[in-house]
């Protein structure tokens, strides 16, 4: 059965991306995927203040505000659509414009949400993941790095080869062959009651989640954290190891190859702070 889904396009219900759209032809804007709780979106401050580091970047006239208003309406909408647990995505593109790389000098960015219903129960912490490496690898690109924009073609692939190696996961590699992130999350290790998470100087995206790892669980477990330059070898070397991002909260990793983890006390301790956050 297809997920449940409603989208909004500036604002009014639409099953269609009105042409031309310079989302669609070059890939020019950024998203944010919002977990809601009955409609309710949880950490919206640093997803927007994720998206208005990257409206910057990407030189976009500020547009925050209008963004900020029309995920409230379509929240709205999610709370009485009666879905316990939803993904929104919400989608900036710098909308349309004339042929060409060049972007308009009048730009009317355009504002895509789109909520879809969650069968899990996001309150729980989700099995212990298995995971596969990848053999595309993240571009350099120091520019972009830490952004959410909507060029995600290396992560697509990598989907499909984790999907076809018939695990929950991938490891990605940067150009150098060091540790990035998993396809769709930030990964942590744990080496001596310390905490390491890879630098995203060149590439990479630096999840909402990874931030209140940083920044908050992991100091109110008293347990320091580092960001490195880390290799396959110090990943299977870990004594535990688990990724993050916007849905899953926090997921514990049960393998990597012949590597195998039994003991996913930290991922636990951290997910409990985690639903601390939580409605």
């Amino acid at each position: 059965m297809p997920t449940p889904t409603a989208t909004w396009i500036d604002g009014v219900r639409a099953e269609a991306l009105p042409l031309p759209d310079r989302a669609l032809a070059f890939g020019d804007g950024l998203f944010e995927t919002l977990l809601l709780y009955h409609g309710d979106p949880l950490f919206t401050e640093l997803h927007m203040q994720r998206l208005q580091r990257g409206l910057q970047v990407l030189v976009f006239p500020d547009c925050l505000a209008t963004a900020s208003e029309q995920l409230q309406v379509a929240a709205g909408a999610v709370r009485k659509l009666g879905w316990p647990w939803a993904a929104l995505r919400l989608t900036i593109s710098r909308g349309p414009g004339p042929r060409g790389y060049a972007p308009p000098v009048a730009t009317k960015p355009r504002v895509i949400i789109s909520a879809s219903e969650l069968s899990d129960d996001c309150q729980q912490m989700a099995a212990a993941a298995t995971l596969s490496l990848a053999t595309v690898r993240w571009p350099t690109q120091p520019a972009l790095a830490g952004l959410k924009h909507l060029n995600r073609l290396e992560q697509v692939l990598a989907a499909a080869e984790c999907r076809a190696a018939g695990t929950d996961e991938a490891v990605m590699l940067d150009q150098s062959g060091q540790v990035v992130s998993v396809v769709a999350g930030n990964l942590f290790l744990l080496h001596e009651e310390r905490l390491q998470t890879p630098v995203l100087r060149d590439c990479g995206i630096a999840g909402t989640r990874r931030r209140l790892v940083i920044e908050q669980w992991a100091t109110a477990l008293g347990l320091p954290v580092q960001e490195s330059t880390l290799s396959l070898q110090d990943l299977e070397s870990a004594d535990e190891v688990f990724y993050c991002n916007s849905l899953k909260g926090l997921r514990p990793v049960a393998s990597f190859g012949q590597r195998h983890w039994s003991s996913h006390t930290v991922c636990q301790a951290l997910f409990e702070q985690y639903q601390r956050g939580l409605p």
